[in-house]
């Protein structure tokens, strides 16, 4: 019998992060997970070999989405955006510091750094934090991307859909922090809608989670990319 439905992704893929990033597409290997979305953010020094490492992981079944553009803020915008990087972001929510016409610039710079490097096409884009700002839904329909990713789901901008689904995350460096995603995780592996998302960082495993997330990849999963969870998903609608 096969396994609950879940989809793996290891965000915030760069060249600092590569060797981290190539140890958990390893570990999730050797559990059987084989179909991982590497979300990349482009603007962050990638050399020749950090690309050809990158094409490598593709080879092996990786499919790639779009993560923002540095990763950094430069500037707190609002108090909004204050209360979502003291809470959540920290300095990485990128689309909080800009104004609607930013977003949207930054994805397409995002679309287009793939392009330009002719690596695999992203259909998924992943805001940083999950933090989509003030981009509209006829925004995100205009740009290039099928799906975005937010915190509580993704939306499928062919169909106009919004599929809420349950997702765990294991980036906890503080004892609050660690608390706050337990708690999380349990609700949402308690959850009746599927698929499962796994929202992965590279320093995750060395984190106080790390025992957590080791444990939850040995269970047993029906591992699949974001198009295929979208196509089942209208399917059914």
């Amino acid at each position: 019998m096969s396994g609950t439905r879940a989809l793996f992704s290891i965000h915030d893929v760069m060249p600092s992060t590569l060797a981290a990033t190539e140890s958990i597409a390893q570990s999730l290997g050797d559990a059987g997970i084989h179909k991982v979305t590497l979300l990349v953010v482009p603007n962050t020094g990638w050399s020749a070999d950090s690309l050809v490492r990158l094409r490598a992981l593709c080879d092996r079944g990786a499919e790639l989405a779009g993560h923002g553009w540095r990763h950094k803020i430069e500037r707190i915008r609002d108090a909004r955006h204050w209360l979502h990087s003291k809470f959540v972001s920290r300095d990485v929510a990128e689309h909080l510091a800009l104004d609607r016409e930013g977003v949207i610039q930054l994805m397409q710079d995002c679309w287009d750094w793939f392009a330009g490097e002719a690596l695999p096409m992203p259909s998924l884009y992943v805001p940083p934090a999950w933090a989509m700002g003030r981009a509209t839904h006829a925004d995100l329909d205009a740009l290039p991307y099928d799906t975005y990713e937010t915190l509580y789901g993704i939306y499928d901008s062919r169909t106009g859909r919004f599929a809420r689904t349950p997702m765990v995350g294991f980036e906890a460096d503080t004892p609050f922090r660690a608390l706050a995603c337990r708690t999380w995780n349990r609700i949402n592996l308690a959850s009746s809608n599927a698929p499962l998302r796994f929202s992965i960082h590279p320093g995750d495993p060395d984190l106080l989670l790390g025992g957590d997330l080791e444990e939850l990849i040995q269970r047993d999963w029906t591992d699949l990319y974001y198009g295929e969870s979208t196509h089942q998903a209208n399917q059914s609608n």
